[in-house]
């Protein structure tokens, strides 16, 4: 067994579920989207962004571009909180914690392809 495939994947999928945990809840209510759940999926991303910088092959371009997908769309809805809890002084409002929820259920879309990306090729190249 390939340590480095282990923990490759294991970020990868840590990313996934991270992300789901956050998204999952009302979509207005912000009691159901922890502010440290978000920082950590963040930091997570960042760090399998990481891990996907030294791949050449077309499918991890691929699994580049939906890390960076993912990247993008978690430090948005991060800066939507951050803007509307300490610049606006709104506050989490319903419509507040749905816009930065949709924008993590973005980066869910680009983490599913990512991990099914990664299934797929580990399964491709038993072959």
């Amino acid at each position: 067994m390939n340590a480095e495939k282990v923990v490759f994947s294991f970020v990868i999928v840590l990313a996934l579920t991270l992300n789901f945990g956050f998204f999952m809840g009302e979509m207005e209510d912000p009691t159901h989207h922890n502010v440290y759940e978000l920082f950590a999926t963040i930091f997570v991303n960042f760090l399998a962004t990481a891990l996907k910088l030294g791949d050449r092959t077309q499918v991890g371009a691929v699994l580049l571009s939906t890390s960076l997908v993912a990247n993008l769309q978690l430090v948005a809805a991060a800066s939507v909180w951050g803007y509307v809890e300490h610049v606006s002084g709104t506050g989490l409002t319903p419509e507040n914690t749905s816009m930065m929820v949709s924008l993590t259920g973005g980066a869910l879309i680009a983490n599913v392809v990512s991990v099914v990306m990664l299934v797929s090729d580990t399964l491709m190249s038993r072959r």
